[in-house]
């Protein structure tokens, strides 16, 4: 066992014997581990015992941690719910993590409207309106969201609805939507067609049937035919859908289905949703950080991930085998299902176990097609980077690439992007952005690369200046194996004079990319390299190269936002800096601050009644 420092043997020796969570570090002072424990000093004790008790994954754990913190906790759920949440914020190294979990798309549906929608979002919140899922394909999602409105025909368009327009869009023609905006749906007909519509994602399909049967008799026996009709497409649709879906249990309980497959430090996870006994669907969703680690730990970790994202909790969740800390896990799902109660079940045989004996089957199937997938892609990637070797004169297969593109609009708001792409795929963690200073009036994008290029290298040789919390910004930390512009000659000319000012020449490798024919432009060479069109290397240079436009846009699009907000402010005598930013900071935007009573502004400090008025008469 390596001997401890002087700093992490005295955070050992005063742990307290209370419950908590630990916070491991390594040298540059990032996260690499959040565990809990009933009692914190038995515990983080325990790893720094004979190297011999440790699995191999914590002792190389062991071997990393330079410093330790910890937080008290009153109980073991206050322990578990802070862990989870930790692990959510560090995304630490050595815990199990859900795979891009941030990532995972819902059907959100916007109950707290009048005349509810239904679109995809990443991220669920506490906002009055409902959520399904999380999804893993964006494309079973638009799937759905296709089949949702030819059974539920919703607004997809930002009309305001009176009932009274003089015609409906093309949709209505198409039976795509009820047109409420010209009254032949009212808004009580809408809102309850948009539950029965919650109430077939969770799965309530037959309740939903019956309902349906209900109204369009009555619709017919009203002579309300032309409703009666859409109400009949309506069931037809519902009844096609239910075909497909396959009787799995008798009983009426809601369950999740959860199995595991395993391979070479790989992990997936499958999971069936059965509501009122049919399968109504599976999700599969990918492990990190899982090698080494006992299987009842790994499925304990995903419970705890997928269930803190998932927008609905069945009363039941079978698994393959039993986890550690049930009861806790238990009391916590219940407490994310409102109070009722959830139970983790391990089936020994019957249905139920032959439920778990699929899911795992379909785990396995999922892990192996998904593994073939990454080989393909890394097969690709390394053919991409030994093509981009050979064909720009590289030492090496680069396999840090850095791309840099200015955006602007007539010389207004300058800005820049730097995007990474490491192994030929994108690090959006060393994303960066810049604000250009120095250039002013006319566009210039040479003078303007010349700076961001600049200020990144000073940011590399910089010592201590340039510090993000204790340690240098990663990003800047590294030289990259290419630099990539885009533009042609004029902006290769500036990358190439930023690099001999820093002593860089030779050391890191610069290219530009221009886009009319794609060539490849490089410092000392007259002519343009043009790489094949269907070249592995030319795919990916472009891949960096829109990915760095894309994000300079958008970074563009949010400063000028910004500035046209502050700019009607600025025009208002009485407006300074100070007060400029505490409106917006408040109020968000100039409509906001527009329709706002004089009572709410002068609750900004320095805003008096009668500049509070001047602010709503002239912005």
């Amino acid at each position: 066992m390596t001997e401890l420092s002087p700093h992490l043997t005295g955070i050992l020796d005063t742990l307290p014997q209370k419950p908590g969570c630990y916070i491991m570090k390594d040298e540059t002072g990032k996260v690499i581990y959040v565990g809990k424990a009933i009692n914190l000093r038995s515990r983080v004790r325990s790893y720094f015992h004979s190297s011999t008790e440790l699995s191999p994954k914590t002792e190389k754990l062991v071997q990393h941690i330079t410093d330790l913190e910890w937080i008290l906790v009153g109980s073991e759920l206050e322990a578990l719910i802070l862990e989870m949440n930790l692990i959510k914020r560090y995304r630490p190294h050595y815990n199990i993590r859900l795979k891009d979990d941030k990532r995972y798309p819902y059907i959100k549906v916007h109950w707290a409207d009048p005349y509810p929608k239904v679109t995809v979002v990443r991220n669920m919140a506490q906002d009055g309106n409902r959520y399904f899922g999380p999804y893993t394909s964006i494309w079973a999602v638009h799937q759905t969201l296709d089949l949702l409105r030819k059974i539920f025909p919703y607004l997809t368009c930002d009309r305001v609805i009176t009932g009274e327009d003089p015609r409906a869009c093309l949709y209505y023609d198409l039976k795509l939507c009820c047109a409420p905006c010209i009254g032949v749906t009212g808004l009580e007909d809408y809102r309850s067609m948009i539950d029965d519509l919650c109430r077939f994602l969770h799965g309530d399909i037959a309740e939903i049937a019956d309902h349906l049967q209900e109204q369009m008799r009555r619709e017919s026996a009203d002579l309300h035919y032309e409703k009666a009709a859409r109400l009949r497409d309506q069931l037809q649709a519902i009844h096609t859908v239910v075909e497909r879906q396959k009787i799995v249990s008798t009983t009426k309980t809601d369950s999740d289905v959860i199995a595991l497959a395993r391979q070479d430090g790989d992990a997936c996870a499958q999971v069936f949703f059965i509501r009122a006994g049919r399968l109504i669907g599976r999700e599969h969703f990918v492990l990190e950080g899982s090698r080494d680690t006992e299987e009842n730990e790994i499925l304990r970790q995903f419970l705890l991930q997928f269930y803190q994202e998932a927008a609905y909790i069945p009363a039941e969740v079978l698994l393959p085998t039993d986890v550690e800390e049930a009861r806790i896990v238990e009391e916590w799902l219940r407490s994310r299902r409102g109070g009722e109660k959830v139970q983790l079940a391990v089936p020994r045989g019957g249905v139920d176990r032959e439920l778990v004996d699929l899911a795992a089957e379909n785990a396995r199937e999922t892990l192996k097609s998904l593994r073939a997938q990454w080989e393909s892609d890394r097969s690709r990637q390394v053919e991409a980077l030994s093509e981009l070797q050979r064909e720009l004169g590289l030492s090496a297969p680069p396999s840090r690439m850095e791309c840099y593109d200015i955006s602007n609009i007539q010389g207004t708001a300058v800005v820049a992007s730097m995007v990474v792409f490491e192994q030929g795929v994108p690090n959006k963690a060393h994303y960066r952005r810049f604000q250009v200073r120095s250039v002013e009036g006319e566009p210039n994008d040479f003078a303007s690369m010349h700076e961001v290029l600049h200020r990144r290298f000073a940011r590399w040789k910089g010592p201590v200046t340039e510090m993000i919390g204790r340690k240098k910004d990663p990003s800047f930390a590294m030289l990259p194996d290419l630099l990539l512009v885009d533009g042609g000659k004029g902006q290769l000319a500036e990358a190439v004079k930023v690099l001999q000012e820093f002593d860089l020449s030779g050391r890191v490798p610069v290219a530009s990319l221009a886009k009319q024919q794609e060539e490849v432009f490089l410092p000392g060479r007259k002519d343009s390299i043009l790489l094949p069109r269907d070249s592995r290397g030319l795919f990916l240079l472009q891949r960096i190269r829109d990915e760095a436009h894309r994000f300079a846009i958008t970074y563009h699009r949010n400063v000028r936002n910004k500035k046209g907000l502050a700019s009607k402010l600025e025009s208002v005598p009485g407006i300074g800096p100070a007060r400029r930013k505490a409106l917006l900071s408040a109020f968000g935007t100039i409509q906001a601050i527009r329709d706002a009573p004089v009572e709410e502004l002068m609750k900004i400090k320095g805003v008096t009644r009668e500049l509070a008025e001047r602010v709503r008469g002239e912005i």
